[in-house]
């Protein structure tokens, strides 16, 4: 998943489009500064790159910087907005890109930390400073004489003789300005001052929430025996988990943001694996305090009055002009044309899995919490394969190094060295200076990958600085993932999901690292939301691809390379269980946009938020109970805190793309030189500063082809 950079992140308030990647010493004129001298926001890092004073911050800095940053970036608003000059490009437009370097500073550090290593202080920063944000966003969006500026250049756009970055910047200013409620009357705007001020406030809430349950609903265990299936490192972090909250003597399964639990593929005890299923699927739905049905019901019921307010029949309708998709119609139009397929190879998956459990001493129905474990016994009965035989071969600072590494450097000519001289926000993050194939410093990389109680679920990229030739920036990015630590000198050995992901996730940090733009507006990952995956997805080929696969997957005590028939079978299976996998996405797509089309009348509440959901599924086709949405809306963090609203579709939608653009690479030679630097130079350095599907064909050379994609989940 891509939380890109502080532009994506602050876009959630609507701050992306007032230059919040800009990155220079402040103007002492632009409105003074009342942040204490020792506060390490105040000017911009001396550390290379920028890279944050992570040892200097403390959680009392933020709140000071974050009320200065607002307060400076509002002053240099009201210069270009008093400027006595007749509105240019460069006066207005330019300096908007300029503004706010204070506040960017601190929010790109401060939403970071609430993703990656939050903590009570921050949350109660979070919760007031949300709201605020998105106050001061619509303070400058909806400013008129700002706007009349802005609309006066775009008018006489074709006039000014901009070259076509700065034309694009031009108009995508206007059509944010517009967007946000420009247009609309004094009334509308004031009524759209509080919804967006409210649906901040709620989506923090949201999102704490779900944090702070996915922690408590950990499910204790009293015996070893239970965990029979576990491996010895996983019971032994279980034993960890249990010490950590003073149950010494137990066993603690911690949860992750997803209806499924990994623990289910190996579990042995039923009973426990039909604990963990249900303890997943009912957070944030069983009332206390944190139950998040009022907020996602109130959620949807003020986006949808926005959208009409603004002149559009829903929120997705709102959404969807942005993204390449571009329609409602077009979007429901490809979920649907993928549900039959998807459901149909699911319920053959089903009969073999009940097939299995047909036992004499096994004789129940396939539930939801049975379905991984049989699907491990399938596929070890038809390819003599058990998943658990690849992780002695994916030690994890091998796929790093050996992996996703050198699958650059073949590929682009990068070369990372780790600097351990840097300072970082947790023990755990390592970072890495990143070098061009010419030797010149090209940023830096960060990489968080172990779970902790204090980080979100899932996987993500962020950026902490981006790149702008304007403001003479190159990127600092970083990658997060959820892998459990392994007791105190055991190696972490990981799944073969979490090496895709591994891979998946740096190419989203390429994305960010060879941004090569002029403005911050532009920068890397800054492209509409169902494009931002592909070229993450694209990476992920590497994983599997021989050169690479042989460099990395060795035995971590032995040193022996993978065996070429466990990597056949590993190859074999690539469409097993594809059913299921389609299956769970798309119910979870399906979900998010029967939310977001609903009018405001249609909404229900929160004691009818379960039926909904059940009904739109049942609607959809994927109303199948052994295989739950992958997120239920309760805890579906993409769409109620993460800027996925309307927008989850874009993994398959992307993967259009990317599968199209695997073929490429295979029918050009693969992991060659020539095919990364096509690909960078093309797609990858141009971040948003050109159209996306036009960076598309002009990398592909060709519409993209929906067949790959059919033929790699089984769906032709």
């Amino acid at each position: 998943m891509n939380s890109t950079s502080v532009v994506a992140v602050l876009t959630v308030f609507g701050l992306a489009a007032l230059g919040c990647a800009a990155v220079e010493n402040e103007d002492p004129a632009s409105g003074g500064d009342s942040v204490s001298e020792g506060n390490p926001f105040l000017a911009e890092s001396d550390l290379p790159f920028m890279l944050p004073r992570f040892d200097q911050i403390d959680d009392t800095h933020y709140r000071p910087a974050f009320e200065q940053g607002m307060a400076n970036h509002l002053a240099e608003i009201e210069a270009i907005v008093n400027a006595t000059a007749s509105p240019t490009f460069e006066n207005t437009v330019v300096q908007m890109e300029r503004s706010g370097r204070l506040l960017t500073r601190v929010a790109s550090v401060f939403f970071s930390l609430t993703s990656a290593d939050t903590n009570d202080t921050l949350d109660a920063i979070e919760a007031d400073i949300a709201p605020a944000l998105a106050a001061h966003n619509d303070q400058i969006l909806l400013n008129d004489e700002l706007f009349e500026r802005v609309k006066r250049l775009y008018d006489e756009r074709d006039a000014l003789g901009l070259d076509a970055e700065a034309l694009r910047l031009l108009e995508e200013y206007y059509t944010d300005f517009v967007r946000a409620g420009a247009r609309a009357s004094v009334a509308e705007k004031e009524r759209l001052k509080a919804i967006n001020a409210e649906l901040a406030t709620l989506g923090t809430a949201f999102g704490q929430n779900v944090l702070d349950e996915v922690n408590a609903a950990a499910v204790s265990v009293d015996t070893e025996q239970e965990l029979t299936g576990l491996s010895e490192n996983e019971i032994a972090a279980a034993a960890e988990a249990a010490a950590s909250r003073e149950a010494e003597g137990n066993y603690v399964i911690a949860l992750l943001n997803t209806s499924g639990q990994p623990a289910l593929s190996s579990l042995e005890d039923r009973a426990l694996r039909e604990r963990i299923m249900n303890a997943s699927q009912a957070r944030g739905s069983q009332g206390g305090e944190f139950d998040n049905r009022d907020i996602v019901t109130r959620m949807a019921r003020l986006r949808a009055e926005r959208a009409q307010m603004l002149g559009y029949p829903n929120h997705a309708a709102y959404i969807l002009e942005r993204q390449t998709a571009q329609t409602v119609d077009a979007v429901n139009e490809r979920l649907a044309s993928l549900t039959p397929p998807a459901v149909a190879n699911a319920r053959t998956e089903a009969v073999d899995l009940q097939a299995m459990i047909g036992t004499p001493m096994e004789e129940f129905s396939l539930a939801s919490w049975d379905w991984a474990y049989y699907t491990e016994k399938v596929r070890a009965a038809r390819y003599a394969f058990d998943a658990s035989q690849l992780r002695p071969y994916f030690e994890m600072d091998s796929v790093l190094t050996n992996g996703v590494f050198y699958a650059a450097s073949q590929l682009y000519g990068l070369s990372f060295q780790e600097r351990s001289d840097l300072p970082v926000y947790h023990p755990d993050v390592r970072i890495y200076e990143v070098f061009d194939a010419d030797g010149a410093p090209l940023g830096l990389f960060l990489a968080d990958m172990y779970a902790r109680p204090s980080k979100r679920g899932g996987a993500w990229m962020n950026a902490y600085v981006s790149q702008s030739h304007l403001m003479g920036s190159q990127a600092v990015v970083a990658n997060h993932l959820n892998v459990p630590k392994p007791p105190p000198g055991e190696p972490t050995l990981l799944t073969f999901d979490e090496v895709t992901t591994m891979f998946h996730e740096f190419g989203h940090a390429l994305h960010g690292l060879f941004s090569d733009v002029r403005y911050p507006y532009f920068a890397g990952t800054s492209v509409p939301r169902d494009f931002v995956e592909y070229p993450s997805q694209v990476n992920e080929m590497w994983a599997t691809w021989p050169e690479v696969l042989t460099n990395y997957a060795v035995h971590h005590e032995t040193g022996d390379p993978m065996p070429t028939e466990l990597l056949d079978k590993v190859l074999a299976t690539a469409k097993f269980n594809q059913g299921f996998a389609t299956t769970e996405y798309l119910a979870a797509s399906l979900l998010d946009m029967a939310w977001h089309q609903l009018s405001p009348e249609d909404v229900p509440d929160a004691d009818g938020l379960v039926a909904f959901e059940a009904a739109a599924l049942d609607r959809a086709g994927v109303g199948l109970e052994a295989v739950p949405p992958r997120y239920r809306s309760t805890y579906f963090s993409h769409i109620f805190s993460g800027g996925y609203s309307a927008g989850y579709y874009s993994y398959i939608w992307s993967e259009v793309l990317d599968a199209d653009s695997v073929e490429w690479f295979k029918e050009n030679g693969g992991l060659t030189r020539e095919n990364g630097d096509h690909f960078r130079a093309s797609l990858l350095s141009r971040g948003g500063a050109v159209e996306a599907m036009k960076l598309f064909r002009d990398f592909r050379g060709a519409e993209p082809n929906i067949a790959p994609l059919l033929d790699r989940r089984g769906l032709n």
